[in-house]
């Protein structure tokens, strides 16, 4: 495709607006490639923790490691590094279901969580298994108008039964901020205060390497993310993580493999190297992918489309969401970025009706890894106010060109005109 000459234009002004963000995500980019190495080295990582194990995975040098060196970079106790958890929603559930009894209460104060736990969460009696199924209660505390937690309620809600409280550090599908690992480190301590034996669970998924400290460095219990998002660093072909306090960690594995096993077994399928891997390039990859959203959304707000977050913004997770005056603009946007992929580029997604979600999904998904949102990715619910959001891009390049692509997408259609 070629650009018009507008278009460049256009990208030259935005590439000079952002340059000064571009140099403080460089900055956050090099200090967090410098943990993960120190991480690497204080555990004398070696050639031989890449070897595979069959079986039940005895005396696998290479899993316990990288155990350790997650817990090392997250600022955790321990950690739970493995190839079978299928997805962040699995990571997730996983580390809910091993803390929560029949009886407790898990209390997100961050409003409706991401529209895949909608199903773990369920309905009482559901028969899925859900927690609601087994009769684990469930709350949520919706933020105030201005995006931030509402602790009237949150303290007027938290009652004995209150076991867990939950967290969503991403956005998701919801026009809200973000929240900063500084924020969450402040939820913490008010948490603490209002209901000391509670365990504060972060679901980390998309804000891994995007700040300078994680949410388990900053006082969170439990946290847990997927390595085909950012930890993985476009290498690790699936699995994830659960990071935090030791006794919650191993009850995590317990529940992942079964009570009395936990995480001394478990073949690592020949993944072990691809997730080493994954993990010493995922800094560098989330510093590109950071800096392709910035670039977005300036470009985008440059013709007048509302983005969050603003490009000059501090970010705190990979989502750039932009909102759209139509169900076409949107469209052609996810169909643009999906015409920038190196693979199935010359696939035409179109909105479906997606396992675990409410609305109908359109998804620009040309990946290496299906699903791998640390590529560049875009998708969005049906439904108004309209709103793409977009995540990812291994380099820098790949993001500034999609989104270039994906304007040229609308241009084509007569749905936004350049001058």
């Amino acid at each position: 495709m070629q650009f018009t000459d507008e278009m460049m234009k256009l990208a030259e002004r935005v590439e000079e607006k952002i340059k000064d963000r571009v140099r403080e995500i460089e900055s956050i980019a090099e200090q967090n490639q410098w943990k993960v190495i120190q991480a690497f080295q204080r555990h004398q990582v070696s050639d031989f923790h890449f070897a595979g194990s069959t079986g039940y995975g005895y005396n696998d040098r290479g899993r316990e490691v990288l155990d350790e060196v997650y817990a090392d970079v997250f600022g955790a106790e321990a950690a739970l590094v493995r190839p079978h958890f299928v997805s962040g929603t699995h990571t997730i559930a996983t580390a809910l279901f091993a803390v929560l009894r029949p009886g407790d209460e898990l209390l997100y104060i961050t409003g409706t969580p991401y529209d895949t736990l909608h199903k773990v969460i369920g309905q009482e009696g559901d028969g899925s298994g859900s927690l609601r199924d087994w009769g684990i209660h469930y709350g949520e505390v919706e933020l105030t108008n201005e995006g931030r937690v509402d602790w009237a309620e949150v303290e007027r809600r938290i009652s004995p039964r209150t076991k867990v409280i939950g967290i969503q550090r991403s956005r998701g599908y919801a026009w809200r901020t973000s929240f900063r690992v500084d924020e969450i480190a402040d939820m913490v301590t008010r948490v603490k205060r209002l209901l000391p034996d509670a365990i504060v669970f972060v679901d980390n998924c998309y804000g891994e390497f995007t700040e300078r400290l994680e949410p388990t460095e900053a006082g969170a219990d439990l946290i847990a993310g997927s390595l085909i998002k950012n930890p993985g660093g476009g290498i690790a072909e699936t699995g994830g993580y659960i990071a935090g306090k030791r006794r919650l960690v191993e009850a995590a594995a317990a529940r992942l493999a079964a009570p009395g096993i936990g995480g001394e077994v478990g073949a690592m399928l020949g993944m072990t190297r691809a997730m080493y891997q994954g993990l010493f390039l995922a800094p560098s990859i989330v510093g590109q992918a950071v800096r392709g959203s910035v670039f977005a959304a300036a470009m985008f707000e440059e013709l007048g489309f509302r983005s969050s977050p603003h490009w000059s913004a501090p970010r705190t997770d990979l989502i750039q969401a932009i909102r759209f005056d139509s169900a076409e603009h949107l469209i052609a946007f996810v169909q643009g970025i999906q015409k920038a992929s190196a693979v199935d580029a010359h696939v035409v997604p179109v909105p479906w009706d997606m396992p675990g979600y409410e609305h109908p999904v359109i998804m620009a998904a040309g990946t290496f890894i299906q699903g791998g949102s640390l590529e560049l990715s875009a998708d969005a619910p049906i439904r108004e106010p309209y709103t793409a959001y977009m995540q990812g891009g291994l380099t820098y390049a790949h993001a500034k060109l999609g989104a270039m692509t994906a304007l040229s997408a609308m241009v084509e259609r007569g749905l936004l005109k350049l001058s």
